[in-house]
């Protein structure tokens, strides 16, 4: 499944996060990782040394969604700054005091 806005694809499908009872807000393009993270967890009793790799792999994977995210924003930041600076300029208020008066 293809999420707009972003370069990862969907891989786990919607019966498998249900199947694995992942909760609606981790449900995004790393949830195919937050599966076995969380079997690993469970069976190994939630203890912070086990599933070491499972646990960098997702992490990584969300980073990068967050990276992805805010270098969209910092785009659409700039696009509506090169507008608002088209607009001023074009139509720049008359000023009070003309330059010559000066």
């Amino acid at each position: 499944m293809e999420v707009p806005g972003s370069s990862k694809k969907m891989i786990a499908t919607q019966e498998e996060m249900v199947e694995a009872k992942v909760p609606i807000p981790y449900r995004d393009q790393c949830a195919h990782l937050l599966i076995p993270l969380n079997k690993c967890r469970q069976a190994e009793l939630y203890l912070p040394w086990k599933c070491e790799n499972e646990r960098h792999i997702y992490e990584k994977c969300e980073y990068e969604l967050v990276m992805e995210r805010m270098l969209q924003m910092q785009k659409i930041r700039e696009e509506e700054a090169k507008l608002k600076n088209a607009q001023t300029s074009k139509g720049a208020p008359i000023p009070l005091i003309p330059k010559t008066a000066s």
